[in-house]
């Protein structure tokens, strides 16, 4: 039995982090669970000790954020059970089943806020397996973690905000860009310049990197569709061929960042058994919560990009928000401060919903995939193994057709692989894709070494 008192987070992103100080701030003493070596998520990640990068390097324009947000942890640390390095691939009712430093361990909750942050959305390309070739994220997180490029000269290739953002990063940290390659048309089909507005700063800031970029000469293209990343007699990354209207045209690189966009990890969410809804702005099944972040299930919130992306600014705010929900459920409201952050997330909101019209899942991309396209890199199934799994059994459902194929059923979990299949599977079968369903969660949500559960198991109490 959990006692009536034990709060636990899962992930010390910006989400997580503001969660915990609130949580302090009223006298609780939570148990902070996060798989990175440190608190800060994929946006404040920090390189070992024995790298030394400033803040401004690392972080840019965010850097005053990033400071602020690591002295706020130093400052709620020793009232909180801070356990890093930490993955939970589990989870029941009352109980979390952690893989770490400590082995195979299991952490009761009474209370939990889950705020697991998000990864790349891929829709796959030919060719997108070959070595060098990196999510926008992965390539992130080299730059970022290791102080490292992912290649001498590195193509990106997707839609979204984070291309732009990375693609800066890698020119501003020396690294030679051999061109911006957006799958959209963004700026031909601009919503409401008030919702844009809503963004201010960091809509300036979006502009900021792509103006840089210009006037450094890296070349921006726009209504890319990529037809494939060629490899050299090594394997490796040789280039990217891919068409701009009827102009077909192709790149010399050694790296690819790809992605469109981010997705929200919702498995640990699936698995508690909260309710789900489909949104067509994030073309996403996304868990159910009210306007402060409570789930379906008592004792259940939600924060952070884990719940829809809206960016690390928002993320903070619905962590705090959920935080806030928790203590009035436990008798103690801030009314005040909660109607206050939910006025400041509809504003940021009403941006993010412009930010998404104008860099839209590219819903043909997927479509369109050649039937030798590799869909799912774990299993080895192909755009046609695919389609003919939709056309031999007859079903739509993507359980089934995993049923029928394996599809997600490798070491991602479908984490990777589940969207475009998705999408794939809704155009060969000529129905909406959220009829297609989304793939249930599935334990282990990671994979965890068979020899760390032959182990046994200790109870964190």
């Amino acid at each position: 039995m959990s006692r009536p008192d034990l709060i636990v987070i899962v992930g010390a992103g910006p989400a997580g982090v503001s969660a915990a100080s609130i949580l302090v701030e009223a006298g609780h003493r939570p148990v902070l669970i996060d798989e990175g070596m440190s608190q800060g998520g994929q946006v404040f990640r920090r390189p070992p000790d024995t790298l030394q990068r400033t803040d401004r390097q690392l972080y840019g324009f965010d850097a005053a954020r990033a400071r602020s947000m690591r002295d706020s942890f130093a400052r709620i640390q020793p009232s909180l059970t801070y356990l890093p390095e930490t993955l939970i691939w589990n989870v029941e009712p009352g109980m979390l089943h952690l893989s770490g430093t400590a082995g195979i361990t299991r952490q009761p909750w009474h209370r939990l806020i889950v705020a697991p942050g998000a990864m790349d959305r891929i829709v796959p390309v030919k060719g997108w397996t070959a070595p060098g070739v990196f999510t926008l994220g992965g390539a992130q997180i080299a730059l970022k973690a290791q102080a490292s490029l992912i290649g001498h000269e590195t193509a990106f290739l997707g839609s979204g905000p984070l291309l732009y953002l990375v693609a800066y990063q890698y020119a501003r940290a020396g690294g030679r860009v051999a061109a911006v390659l957006e799958t959209g048309a963004p700026f031909h089909r601009l919503p409401p310049i008030a919702g844009l507005a809503a963004g201010g700063r960091i809509l300036a800031k979006g502009l900021y990197y792509i103006a840089w970029l210009k006037a450094r000469g890296v070349p921006l293209h726009a209504g890319v569709e990529p037809l494939e990343i060629m490899r050299a007699e090594s394997g490796r990354v040789s280039g990217l061929r891919y068409r701009v209207g009827k102009r077909e045209a192709s790149l010399a690189c050694d790296a690819v960042g790809m992605g469109q966009g981010l997705k929200s990890e919702t498995q640990l969410a699936d698995l508690l058994g909260v309710d789900f809804h489909f949104s067509e702005q994030h073309r996403q099944w996304l868990p159910t919560v009210d306007q402060d972040g409570r789930s379906s299930i008592d004792g259940v919130y939600l924060a952070g990009d884990g719940l829809a992306i809206r960016g690390s600014e928002v993320a903070e705010m619905t962590g705090e928000l959920a935080a806030l929900a928790l203590l009035a459920d436990c008798g103690k409201p801030d009314t005040a401060r909660s109607a206050k952050l939910r006025r400041r997330i509809a504003r940021m909101d009403r941006f993010r919903r412009a930010l998404d019209k104008l860099f839209p899942f590219p819903r043909r991309m997927p479509s369109d995939l050649s039937d030798d396209t590799l869909i799912c890199r774990c299993e080895g199934l192909t755009a046609r193994s695919v389609r003919e799994a939709v056309a031999v059994s007859g079903e739509t459902d993507i359980n089934r057709i995993k049923a029928f194929s394996r599809l997600g059923m490798g070491r991602c979990q479908g984490r990777v692989c589940a969207p475009a299949a998705a999408e794939l599977v809704a155009a060969q079968a000529a129905v909406d894709v959220r009829a297609v369903g989304r793939m249930r969660g599935q334990a282990p949500v990671k994979p965890i070494p068979l020899c760390m559960l032959a182990g046994g198991v200790d109870d964190s109490l």
